[in-house]
């Protein structure tokens, strides 16, 4: 017997039927798909957290109701360092704590520890966003340039190189004074053949000879009286 054909499964749910339908390509070009709906300008709430519209990207650790452990203004490659230290040694004060006195109520104080130089650490990184922002948007501007530089070095060469062709097959053409001449030489040698049938179809067939001799026999045959 055959093996049984395996049978696919998506890792991910199916969409929402009663959305697809809503959003169909008949739907949309009749104008019938739900628009989307108007911004928010007021609060909202996002994964438990409330939000303002009019809040910053990133908002202080005063506005999130968290106690700074950093002064206003610092350096903060130097903080994070001494964070990443405070980190270390309160994770090794928790495993000591753990060991020895599993119930000790230190141990839930060092995790609030824990949480709050995470959070300082995150908070300190996500300030970083911006400049991580605006160093990608110069390094793919600076991508776009050097792109449409080599795109422009490459229709200049194949300019070049049609300027070139062009070049040369205006230098592969005879010279014009010796085409015109060729064509003045033709031109009059069509216009003495034009004259010369002309003139021979305005002269006269009959030679002299040849009209005296007519002359003759029709004297001869009225004479004669035969006609």
């Amino acid at each position: 017997m055959s093996a049984p054909e395996a049978i696919q499964v998506s890792s991910l749910p199916l969409p929402p039927v009663q959305y697809i339908n809503l959003y169909t390509d008949e739907n949309v070009r009749r104008g019938r798909a739900p628009r989307p709906p108007p911004p928010i300008h007021d609060s909202y709430s996002m994964f438990g957290n409330v939000f303002n519209a009019d809040d910053t990207i990133i908002r202080p650790l005063e506005a999130q109701g968290i106690k700074r452990l950093y002064p206003q203004h610092f350096d903060r490659r130097r903080e994070l360092k001494k964070l990443n230290h405070s980190l270390l040694v309160n994770f090794l004060d928790l495993i000591d704590l753990l060991v020895q006195c599993p119930d000790s109520p230190r141990r839930a104080e060092k995790v609030e520890d824990l949480s709050l130089l995470f959070i300082h650490i995150h908070h300190l990184l996500n300030e970083f966003r911006p400049h991580q922002a605006r160093e990608t948007l110069r390094v793919m501007m600076e991508l776009q340039k050097r792109q449409r530089m080599e795109t422009a070095l490459r229709f200049q060469k194949h300019l070049e190189k049609v300027q070139e062709i062009l070049q040369h097959a205006l230098q592969m053409l005879p010279d014009t004074s010796e085409l015109d001449s060729k064509l003045a030489i033709n031109t009059d040698a069509m216009e003495s053949v034009d004259n010369l049938g002309f003139e021979q179809q305005t002269q006269d067939p009959c030679s002299p000879s040849d009209r005296i001799m007519c002359k003759v026999i029709d004297d001869m045959i009225s004479s004669n009286g035969l006609f």
